[in-house]
């Protein structure tokens, strides 16, 4: 990767750090507030986007080994939401009462277009930087499914009242980010043995 193209993968991946970090705190606020399992959910997989990117930042100029280890840890932290997910869940069994509606889907559609610009920026760069800008381009594609299943599921809610769109997307949710762990990882194993700038 030349001196220009490491440059704008930083840039990048510093301004998706910031906007998933701006966006976890909008969304785990109103996911409390409503007590809705699927924007609890997505607003801890910002956390860990904003997490994520920040982490990939930092380990841009380690070599391949060190890039392989670190797309290791990623691989972890990317279960990280899907853990979330499956308490957060559980919880709401507990305590069945169907989100707000309204507010999960608006609250979904800012989450859908801050992911969609995140996945825009980075989607020039998936290729760059092995298994660390694998992770962020994958992380922020999924977000972008998981949000317009969550605006339908607000949609659905406002309709039937019910608890299980909302529970059905928040583990949904969490298969999403295991499968991108899982990608993540078979990627950290295959890094090359060429620093990258």
């Amino acid at each position: 990767m030349g001196e220009d193209a490491a440059h704008g993968l930083r840039r990048t991946v510093l301004i998706v750090a910031l906007l998933n970090l701006a966006y976890f705190g909008i969304e785990f606020a109103v996911a409390l507030a409503i007590g809705s399992v699927s924007l609890f959910a997505d607003s801890i997989d910002f956390l860990e986007d904003a997490s994520l990117n920040l982490l990939i930042l930092v380990g841009l100029g380690w070599t391949a080994r060190r890039r392989r280890l670190l797309g290791k840890v990623l691989a972890g932290i990317l279960l990280v939401p899907a853990i979330a997910t499956l308490w957060t869940a559980a919880q709401k069994f507990a305590v069945p009462v169907a989100p707000a509606p309204v507010p999960m889907a608006i609250t979904g559609a800012g989450a859908l277009v801050v992911n969609f610009v995140c996945a825009a920026l980075l989607m020039r760069y998936r290729h760059h930087g092995g298994s660390l800008s694998l992770a962020a381009f994958l992380s922020a594609r999924n977000d972008v499914l998981a949000n317009v299943a969550i605006i339908l599921a607000g949609l659905i809610t406002a309709y039937t009242l019910s608890i299980w769109p909302d529970l059905i997307v928040g583990l949904s949710i969490a298969a999403i980010n295991a499968d991108a762990a899982l990608k993540v990882y078979k990627a950290a194993q295959k890094e090359r043995d060429i620093p990258v700038p």
